[in-house]
Parts: structure tokens; sequence; C-alpha cells
């Protein structure tokens, strides 16, 4: 499967769509992709990993720095990790949790519950 990441507007919400292996050579375009999305204003993100089945330490370094783009404009920023149970869940999930840094981000399940505003976990 090839990278990709996709973009659409859900209310008030930006929502990339993102696709294969964010890993070295790939995380430079969800980055990119990021900064666009701030340079056009829109400052409530959803950056959706359903399809990412491999993430390294320079795909979690672009989240991590989109956290901090978004919370330095005062936005939102939240994550699409399913859930899909303990054996087969979603690999940036594991490895985020890995790192301890899983607790940063408000995460949630589907795009539905992404872009209600109901309030989430906080993030620290």
């Amino acid at each position: 499967m090839a990278f990709k990441v996709t973009g659409a507007e859900q209310g008030d919400w930006s929502v990339l769509r993102v696709s294969g292996e964010l890993d070295l050579m790939t995380s430079p375009i969800l980055r990119q992709r990021v900064h666009d999305v701030v340079a056009e204003g829109h400052h409530s993100l959803v950056v959706d990993l359903s399809d990412v089945f491999f993430c390294d330490s320079s795909g979690v370094g672009v989240l991590v720095a989109a956290r901090r783009l978004i919370r330095s404009c005062q936005g939102r920023l939240r994550l699409i990790l399913p859930d899909r149970g303990a054996d087969d869940g979603s690999h940036v999930n594991r490895v985020l949790g890995a790192l301890g840094v899983r607790r940063l981000f408000d995460v949630r399940p589907d795009l539905e519950t992404a872009t209600t505003d109901e309030a989430g976990p906080l993030s620290a």
C-alpha cells in the first residue's frame, strides 16, 4: 500500500486521512500537510490514522510536532485510532502507548466522535 494523505472538511474540522506506512520517508509529507492546513487558517484538525499499519519514531515526532503547532494557535487536534481489540488494535495506538505519549493526544475511535464538540479526554 502506498502512503497517502487526503484532506477533507467536516463541519468546523479539517480532516487529514493517512494511509500506509508513517516512517522516515513519508513523515515529511504529513508534516507539510499539517503545516498547510494551519497556514490556511484551520486550527481544528483531525488526523485519521485508521489506515496506518506502521509508524516509527519519525511518525510519532510528526504527531507531537503537530500537537505543538496546533496548541500554539489555540487550536484543537484529535487523532482517530480505532480500538480493534487487544490482539489486533491500531499499530499507531500501540506505538504511542509504548513510548508514553498517547496521553498527550485527544484520541477518538471514529470520524463521527472526532468531529463532535463533546468534551473528550484532556491532553497534558
